[in-house]
């Protein structure tokens, strides 16, 4: 018999629960989820576009998943489109349209997005100097904002290419309210890998890590149950940065 991972249990307890469940049980800023040591490969894709996004699995509500550990604590005064702040990195724009399944998925205007996610070493600001994190990001909000959808559905951030840490695979967390501010979802956004993928491309980049112990989708506690309606579509290069594009779909 299969036991109930930590994901399905937070997802029980709801997400006024899941900060303070989360965080007692870590031991590294990368822990944000539960971690697994094991490590897998994915399929391969080619060209510039480095992956499929979510547009084919019809009109349901994205995976809700844990906030972590290091969600934004003042998100309000972070309405920005640029989160660079002071990370360098790979470029990164992020697109995201939200849609609302009880419109028959029409894109849905006025919904407040929220995202975060670490920087080129793993890191997230906000957070620090404990046994979660070492690096102390306390006093600085680096990688994080806040926007709201236009008549199209849709928000655009511009970022810096993620990194990655022991135990999870690359992503980015997105928590998203109504207009009013009350919570629709909390999910995160899954990257594409695969030898011509963003991830290993930025990976073999001055001031990444490399690929040596990633975790993959395949074997990410968070993604492991499958990535259908959380992975996103990514176009560039290197040399000209990347850029992001991903529907979510919520109930509003």
């Amino acid at each position: 018999m299969k036991t109930i991972d930590r994901k399905g249990f937070l997802r029980t307890l709801g997400l006024a629960g899941v900060t303070a469940v989360a965080a007692p049980l870590l031991v590294h800023c990368g822990n944000d989820d539960d971690i697994t040591t094991e490590t897998g490969s994915s399929g391969n894709s080619s060209g510039s576009n480095s992956g499929t996004g979510s547009s084919a699995t019809g009109c349901s509500v994205t995976n809700s998943e844990t906030e972590g550990p290091f969600p934004t604590k003042s998100p309000s005064s972070l309405v920005q489109t640029n989160i660079v702040s002071d990370r360098t990195g790979v470029p990164f724009t992020i697109a995201i349209t939200v849609q609302n399944v009880n419109a028959a998925c029409a894109n849905l205007q006025g919904a407040i997005v929220d995202i975060w996610h670490c920087d080129r070493e793993g890191n997230y600001s906000e957070y620090g100097g404990s046994g979660m994190q070492s690096a102390n990001y306390t006093s600085v909000h680096f990688l994080r904002g806040r926007q709201t959808t236009d008549a199209n559905g849709k928000v655009n951030f511009t970022s810096v290419f993620p990194g990655w840490y022991s135990g999870r695979a690359t992503h980015i967390h997105v928590h998203i309210y109504n207009a009013s501010g009350q919570s629709l979802l909390v999910t995160q956004i899954a990257f594409p890998e695969g030898n011509d993928s963003a991830v290993v491309q930025v990976a073999a980049s001055t001031g990444y890590k490399g690929m040596s112990g990633y975790t993959y989708n395949a074997n990410d506690n968070v993604f492991s149950d499958g990535t259908s309606n959380e992975m996103s579509v990514i176009t560039g290069s290197v040399s000209g940065g990347f850029a992001l594009t991903h529907t979510i779909k919520v109930s509003a």
